[in-house]
């Protein structure tokens, strides 16, 4: 009996015939001429010394080494079908597309120095950087158009999506150096809520914290200017108009 000679594509060629029981049905689903087919089979018999099929002018029945066989077949197919997972495993970790969406703040003040060090570890993988808002960057992964997010604040419940959390930040007072936060000293929340005041526009991560914080204290956040863009307020402090506070993440991106 000779072993060393058996492929995939006789193992392959036993599982379809028991399947279909027809020569015909089994070659087409293979891609092969019945003749092909036959004389493939046959070959292996030959090989194996055993008769794996009966037939006849329209039937093709298994002998009981045909049913023994195809049980050593069929476990045989699903530990190549297992490994190639494993292996397609592999390789989309080396090669592919990665799609992160993320707060402007995260993109810019945090996930630099990250895709540096994932890009060197990774050179096959090529990224695509989303910056959006909170609700957007939950949207763009609930929806599957980004793999990952990196959000802010307070998320809501969604049942599609895990969420982790990655680290604390604290936010911190801006001023003009000549402005209302000249004094070398600590300011409360209250008094600076109360200076001309610059703040991101509702819907942001940013705002949704601030105005949660002036609830805590019994007041409402009335700004002078609101801005979309943190490179805006940066602008807007540096020109004297005002005060903001921002987390300590947003501090690169200021244009100051």
């Amino acid at each position: 009996m000779d072993h060393n000679n058996l492929t995939l594509a006789d193992i392959r060629a036993v599982a379809t015939l028991l399947e279909t029981r027809s020569f015909r049905s089994a070659a087409g689903m293979l891609g092969l001429s019945p003749s092909a087919l036959s004389r493939q089979v046959s070959g292996l018999e030959e090989r194996l010394g055993v008769r794996l099929f009966d037939r006849d002018t329209r039937n093709v029945y298994p002998t009981a080494s045909g049913e023994a066989f195809g049980r050593v077949a069929h476990r045989m197919l699903h530990a190549v079908e297992d490994g190639m997972a494993e292996f397609d495993a592999h390789v989309s970790a080396r090669q592919g597309r990665l799609v992160i969406a993320g707060l402007p703040s995260v993109t810019a003040g945090l996930l630099p120095q990250l895709i540096r060090d994932f890009s060197a570890a990774h050179p096959g993988i090529d990224l695509r950087i989303l910056d959006a808002l909170s609700g957007s960057v939950l949207d763009a992964v609930e929806s599957g158009a980004a793999d990952l997010g990196f959000a802010a604040g307070t998320v809501s419940t969604r049942s599609r999506l895990d969420f982790l959390p990655l680290m604390d930040d604290a936010f911190v007072a801006i001023g003009h150096p000549e402005g209302p936060l000249a004094e070398d000293r600590a300011y409360g929340w209250a008094e600076i809520v109360d200076m001309p005041f610059i703040a991101m526009a509702a819907g942001t991560s940013v705002r949704e914290l601030l105005d949660g914080a002036c609830l805590r204290i019994g007041t409402a956040l009335s700004p002078r200017f609101e801005v979309s863009h943190l490179a805006t307020a940066g602008a807007l402090v540096s020109a004297g108009l005002g005060v903001t506070a921002l987390p300590t993440l947003t501090l690169p991106v200021l244009d100051m």
